[in-house]
């Protein structure tokens, strides 16, 4: 079973999965500090499935995901504009499964709620 909160990044210059990108998934808990939940890094196939332990619960908030992209640009010898892409977003309903894509280029990134 994967995390209830996943991630696929995709290089769309090189036209293929962003691999060994390190993200961190963090909560906005009650004092209004973002409180890290889970991290991991891209695999071979763009993927993060183990953002959160299968048993872990997620409860309504406001969450962040952010792509710590410096280190997967410089090994691909690529001048870039973003060194981290934080992405913040807002659950209602925990027992849905959130996947959360980033398209990524050097200069620009897109994102949207996936499925």
């Amino acid at each position: 079973m994967n995390s209830p909160i996943t991630t696929h990044v995709l290089d769309t210059v090189r036209g293929c999965p962003a691999i060994e990108i390190h993200a961190v998934l963090e909560v906005l808990n009650k004092l209004e500090t973002w409180e890290t939940v889970g991290e991991g890094h891209t695999d071979a196939d763009g993927r993060i499935n183990n953002l959160l332990s299968d048993n872990k619960l997620i409860s309504p908030g406001t969450y962040r995901l952010t792509f710590d992209v410096s280190p997967y640009f410089q090994s691909q010898n690529v001048d870039s504009f973003y060194s981290t892409i934080p992405i913040v977003f807002t659950i209602n309903n925990p027992e849905q499964h959130y996947h959360i894509p980033l398209l990524l280029n050097p200069f620009g990134y897109s994102t949207y709620k996936g499925s």
